[in-house]
């Protein structure tokens, strides 16, 4: 049963950083499905991890860049073409160290700094309408508290 006849909202669960130095926003370039596209560094939750933990994980995977979180931008909901529901957690961080010869996750062909003008111009590569969703709303000030986002166990 694919997702769309599921009757039971199952999304998966995934989280974004926007991290930005000088003006200019921290992407992943990779490859998917053999093309390249543009995303946030981002990815799944993993089992146990809390999403906080998994946005910083998925950072350092991705670019290479340690980041600490700063704020929580909001929660995004996507349904993709083939009828995957995803569920998107976005933070906001600050970069606080690089290790430029840490091996990059699969598929990812490179990190990036990119200013978001440029960014929006190349808006047929973005990998899903969720990165600019995310950037739209990092650019217009919307930050919440980290606490927003609570983690019991």
């Amino acid at each position: 049963m694919n997702a769309a006849q599921d009757p039971r909202w199952a999304p998966h669960v995934t989280v974004a950083t926007v991290v930005v130095r000088d003006g200019q926003l921290l992407l992943v370039e990779e490859s998917i499905d053999g093309r390249a596209v543009l995303n946030q560094p981002a990815g799944h939750r993993e089992p146990g991890e809390s999403l906080a933990a998994a946005a910083v994980r998925e950072t350092l995977e991705e670019t290479g860049w340690t980041v600490a979180l700063t704020a929580f931008i909001g929660t995004y909901q996507w349904t993709a073409p083939d009828g995957t529901p995803f569920l998107r957690f976005a933070y906001a961080a600050e970069p606080v160290s690089h290790d430029p010869a840490r091996a990059l996750d699969a598929g990812i062909l490179r990190a990036l700094w990119l200013a978001p003008e440029a960014l929006q111009a190349d808006a047929a590569r973005l990998r899903s309408p969720l990165v600019w969703a995310v950037v739209a709303d990092y650019l217009a000030g919307q930050r919440h508290p980290l606490s927003l986002v609570k983690e019991t166990a």
